[in-house]
């Protein structure tokens, strides 16, 4: 028990930490969690409701899931854990995994699909019942893990952001977990004893990008337990003038600024300290 409440703790504060540095939260919010039956959604929605009761704001929780008749769905022990904690909930069935087998060939990954399967559902769901928060449960270690699958394959420097506004301008998609290690969350969802449903989708897929990435991450940890952290932390530190994207700086032009510059530091000769101070 003791070990319980020191995780709970300390995901409650990482928790909290991450909704007051992104403003994702604010009073009379209705925040539609998305809760997959995963490890990750189960602690989210746990750690939200613990919140809830501690918090100065007043905000609403909603549980949705959406079965996507996958073989051996059963979420019986679901709808008894979400009655016996008094959270209001819709499951909502829409066969997309018969959609996924008939278009992505056998051995191909379905995530990308799936992905956007759902994401439409989800967004249409809570245009229509008013929710003006979606909740998703990814956690630090999945924003890492995206940052550099984006740099690996797809030659991008992109990841997942822990607030974002829809494309369409109609949602605001929150990640309270973005501060949190899978690790503890693991530990918190095992200890506990949360009704887990298994994604038969994509667990038989042994050689998914993504897998391939954790084991990289967990290899450099092994020996400097500061990488995870890092990484998390320069999606926050980046200095576009180190980089080479086009978008952000005229290269072909450079040396025509290069005397603004000059000018500049002529000005700036014998200026005093703090003067300098705000220019550095």
């Amino acid at each position: 028990m003791a070990k319980l409440a020191e995780l709970e703790k300390k995901l409650l504060h990482y928790t909290g930490k991450a909704i007051a540095d992104f403003g994702m939260i604010r009073n009379r919010d209705k925040i539609m969690v998305c809760l997959s039956g995963g490890k990750d959604s189960f602690t989210m929605l746990r750690i939200l409701q613990l919140l809830q009761q501690r918090a100065k704001v007043q905000f609403e929780l909603f549980a949705f899931t959406l079965d996507q008749a996958q073989p051996g769905w059963n979420d019986a022990a679901l709808r008894s854990w979400l009655s016996d904690h008094q959270i209001p909930y819709e499951i909502l069935t829409r066969d997309t995994y018969s959609i996924v087998k008939s278009k992505i060939p056998e051995g191909q990954t379905y995530c990308s699909l799936c992905s956007r399967l759902r994401r439409g559902i989800i967004y249409r769901y809570a245009e229509e019942k008013g929710f003006n928060k979606i909740a998703l449960g990814h956690h630090r270690d999945d924003l890492i893990r995206t940052l550099l699958m984006s740099i690996l394959y797809n030659g991008e420097i992109r990841s997942m952001p822990p607030k974002l506004l829809s494309d369409n301008k109609k949602h605001v998609i929150i990640r309270p977990l973005a501060f949190c290690q899978e690790s503890d969350i693991a530990e918190y969802a095992k200890a506990m004893a949360f009704p887990i449903i298994p994604c038969s989708l994509c667990g038989s897929q042994e050689n998914l990008m993504r897998k391939r990435v954790k084991v990289l991450i967990d290899q450099l940890a092994q020996e400097n337990p500061k990488v995870p952290s890092n990484i998390l932390h320069a999606l926050s530190a980046i200095k576009p003038s180190q980089l080479m994207d086009k978008k952000f700086w005229d290269f072909k032009n450079l040396e025509a600024q290069q005397g603004n510059a000059e000018l500049l530091a002529e000005e700036m000769d014998g200026a005093d300290g703090y003067g300098m101070e705000l220019f550095s």
